[in-house]
């Protein structure tokens, strides 16, 4: 594909049929319907509006998006609603970033029991540091903190993990005082690290009593009550990474840095290199190498089926609220906290920089100033309904 860009779209439309031939069997519905969605998002087999400058002329057409959550392109304006909305719930406090990892041993059981194992990941991370905050001995108060979950490393391999943004401080038992973290320290990792070891431990230890785990494929020998209990002894013998950044500042840089970690898919078109002869090259960061930069090539298939990897359950929430953040709680807990910050009326949302916009921009934008004169505007002239041929699109073998 010389002299064009590569997008996850283009993998898909060239090699989604042949990757079912390969692996349809053991794809199921709802990778499927990712594979078809994203192959169609912004093409004609989608509709559509046709526009045109009320100054010169100039015409164009734009195609609809798949608004599929997995989709590269449509998570961008999701991204940029969702921004806005958070704007309004900004403290004028430093920002932790803290993160928790389930170790390489837990992901065949997590990829065979995505609802239950990333809901375990949610409420063992999350009860690790609303139990960790209140204790007297470290921080004394109600913290309130958002919760996002990631499936995928940078290689696109299986790897999850959750990030957590969380405000510098929380409200005293009492609600009386705001209770300030300490300069550039907000929780001990190592403490936070085990606790959050025992608790993920003991929630799965739960399901396994009450039958609620799968077994399939190679994991079967864990079914067995020998087995399992020895499987927990090798996990809890080991260090879970638990990584707490330093603070990254106030209001001023907390949207900048929560855009770069919601809304987002396995891999962005942008760091797409190039699909060439069957194979994807695409950049990665290499974290044990300090961040190198480095180049990846993969199979076509084996791209599909690395992205398909991170499909979420249908309905499942991957963006969480708890402590003074939860959905329940931030409505009367906020005004609360601001007028003990000393900023009862909220922050001015001019003050927090928002994300550039240019970094949400999709090509289905309304372009309301005509991209070829620069004058006119842009009026809708026509809807385009969805294709109904499939001559020109992709052909997914049954192979249920």
């Amino acid at each position: 594909m010389s002299g064009h860009r590569p997008e996850v779209a283009d993998v898909f439309r060239s090699y989604g049929a042949e990757y079912l031939w390969e692996y349809g069997p053991c794809t199921s519905a709802l990778q499927r319907r990712v594979l078809k969605d994203l192959s169609q998002c912004r093409t004609a087999a989608l509709g559509g509006h046709k526009k045109r400058c009320n100054r010169c002329g100039h015409e164009q057409i734009a195609y609809n998006s798949c608004r599929n959550r997995h989709c590269p392109k449509c998570q961008a304006a999701a991204r940029a609603e969702w921004l806005t909305a958070r704007q309004q719930e900004l403290l004028d406090v430093p920002y932790f970033h803290v993160v928790f990892t389930l170790p390489q041993d837990i992901g065949p059981l997590a990829l065979n029991n995505k609802r239950l194992v990333y809901a375990i990941l949610f409420r063992a991370a999350s009860e690790t540091l609303l139990t960790l905050a209140a204790d007297p001995k470290h921080l004394g108060a109600r913290i309130g903190f958002l919760m996002v979950l990631h499936t995928w490393g940078q290689n696109l391999h299986h790897h999850p993990h959750v990030h957590c943004v969380v405000p510098g401080g929380g409200l005293s038992a009492d609600r009386t005082q705001w209770v300030a973290c300490l300069d550039h320290f907000f929780l001990p990792v190592r403490v936070l690290s085990t606790l959050f070891r025992g608790k993920f431990i003991a929630f799965l230890q739960e399901a396994f009593d009450q039958g609620k785990l799968s077994f399939g494929g190679r994991l079967k020998e864990l079914a067995r009550a020998s087995s399992w209990k020895n499987w927990l002894k090798k996990l809890r013998s080991i260090d879970w990474v638990v990584y707490a950044k330093p603070p990254f500042g106030g209001p001023q840089q907390v949207l900048k840095y929560l855009a770069r970690y919601t809304h987002r898919v396995a891999i962005s078109n942008q760091r797409l290199l190039s699909l060439d002869d069957g194979k994807v090259s695409f950049r990665w960061k290499d974290y044990a190498q300090n961040n190198r930069q480095r180049t990846m090539t993969l199979d076509a298939l084996e791209f599909i089926r690395r992205f398909l990897l991170h499909v979420l359950p249908t309905g499942f929430v991957r963006i969480r609220y708890y402590g003074f953040l939860a959905n329940n709680q931030r409505k009367a807990q906020l005004p609360r906290i601001r007028q003990l910050l000393g900023d009862p009326t909220g922050l001015n949302p001019s003050t927090a920089e928002a994300p550039d916009a240019h970094s949400f921009s999709t090509a289905n934008d309304d372009q309301e100033l005509c991209p070829q004169c620069k004058q006119g505007r842009m009026v809708l002239i026509e809807a385009i309904p969805p294709r109904t041929d499939t001559a020109s699109q992709p052909c997914w073998p049954d192979t249920s």
